[in-house]
């Protein structure tokens, strides 16, 4: 059964740090493109960062790019989202996902709250 599970969110100050964690199960992991997404209060979903199966290309959106950092471990099935210089802005809840061919899937998301 495919799983996708995030973790790190929580409360952080203007200006702070937060490393969010994906990990993947049920899946061939390193064939597979991964993605962060986010959703704010009353908002729709907005794409933040991705990256390639094989960690050879990450992207980011505008709104992140410079401050946003997306990595994967293959071995440990696992992609990352290292966020510094955070803004109240980036309050949001934060999903992982997953894309390969017709296949998508989705993890639960992580609430991601900045605020002094």
């Amino acid at each position: 059964q495919v799983q996708l599970v995030e973790s790190g969110g929580g409360l952080a100050q203007p200006g702070g740090s937060l490393r969010l964690s994906c990990a993947a199960s049920g899946f061939t992991f390193s064939t597979y493109a991964m993605s962060w997404a986010r959703q704010a209060p009353g908002k729709g979903l907005e794409w933040v960062s991705g990256i390639r199966s094989d960690g050879s290309d990450t992207f980011y959106a505008d709104s992140v790019k410079g401050r946003f950092t997306i990595s994967r471990d293959n071995a440990k099935n696992t992609v990352y989202l290292q966020m510094n210089s955070l803004k109240p802005e980036d309050t949001a809840v934060y999903y992982c996902s997953a894309h390969w061919a017709a296949y998508d899937y989705w993890g639960q998301g992580t609430q991601v709250t900045v605020s002094s």
